[in-house]
């Protein structure tokens, strides 16, 4: 028997790349999906989902939430218990937000405690990379804040990232989707070396950036030669959204993992007027949006 037989994880969205720190850095946001899962006595399985898009989401066990639940007591070898998954949304599907990272985290973290907590979190997080394949969204929506990880000989290095307290996030998301495997499809599979070396430049500029919100580097650490040029024609608007966000003070504009969520980083004092800029410059375009200032999540996935 479990230890207990119900857990409800809350696990935040995040947005990775951060222009140009592609498939290695993500942060944590204060938005946020909630599962909760009750052992049953017998049965199956059933999923309930409530929120927006709720229609979209799987209710069967191609669940990507159920999956992480299964693959953790597949690899305890344990049976999964019967269960009754109830979801609530408030991270938008296929946006660049991290939905898929949410139900991965979730799923294992619940799993492992209503297993007892057989694993550690950084046995959590290997499976969550496992399970994903990159590291950016799923590093931060369980530990929380700004994550750079990287490969070592014996497995992961996490280095938390320090993010000024001044620095705001600007999200404005599209009434549109985007799948990763899409955004990922148009990508060249070589780069030049010219290239890569500016990549390299401007994210060491871009972690000295976000650590002392020095506005010249942050201004130039935002640009990116490996994913976003190749990606912006996916996006319609992407060029105006953008010259609207720096015209009213933005440091600079990025695609918000593989997008089509835009990322601005601001100040405080410019906060209003990017957002207002944002979604004024896609509703010129025809496209709804939401746009909205938000704050580091700090804690990543919390069991409540």
């Amino acid at each position: 028997m479990s230890l207990v037989s119900t857990v409800t994880v809350k696990v935040p969205a995040t947005t990775a790349n951060l222009g140009p720190g592609f498939d290695c850095i993500g942060a944590a946001l204060k938005l946020y999906n909630e599962f909760k899962f009750t052992c049953l006595d017998s049965g199956g399985l059933i999923i309930q989902v409530s929120g927006a898009e709720a229609e979209k989401v799987q209710t069967d066990e191609s669940n990507l939430l159920y999956q992480a639940f299964v693959k953790l007591y597949q690899y305890i070898d344990q049976t999964p218990p019967p269960v009754k998954i109830e979801i609530k949304l408030g991270v938008r599907l296929a946006r660049g937000l991290g939905s898929s990272a949410t139900a991965i985290v979730g799923g294992l973290v619940a799993a492992n405690q209503l297993a007892g907590s057989p694993l550690s979190e950084l046995q959590v997080m290997e499976l969550a990379i496992a399970m994903e394949g990159h590291p950016d969204n799923v590093v931060p929506a369980l530990l929380g804040g700004c994550r750079l990880a990287a490969t070592s000989q014996t497995g992961w290095e996490i280095c938390d990232i320090t993010w000024h307290r001044h620095i705001v996030p600007v999200v404005a998301i599209p009434d549109f989707e985007l799948s990763t495997s899409e955004a990922r499809r148009v990508l060249p599979t070589e780069v030049s070396r010219a290239d890569a070396i500016f990549n390299t430049a401007h994210f060491g500029l871009l972690l000295r950036g976000l650590a002392t919100n020095q506005e010249d580097w942050l201004k130039a650490a935002l640009q990116d030669k490996l994913h976003q040029p190749y990606r912006q024609a996916l996006i319609p608007g992407y060029d105006d959204v953008a010259a609207a966000a720096v015209a009213a003070g933005a440091y600079g504009m990025v695609i918000s993992g593989a997008g089509p969520t835009l990322l601005a980083l601001t100040d405080a004092t410019h906060t209003y007027g990017v957002v207002t800029a944002m979604s004024n410059a896609w509703k010129q375009a025809g496209i709804k949006s939401t746009v909205r200032s938000l704050a580091l999540d700090t804690q990543g996935a919390t069991v409540l």
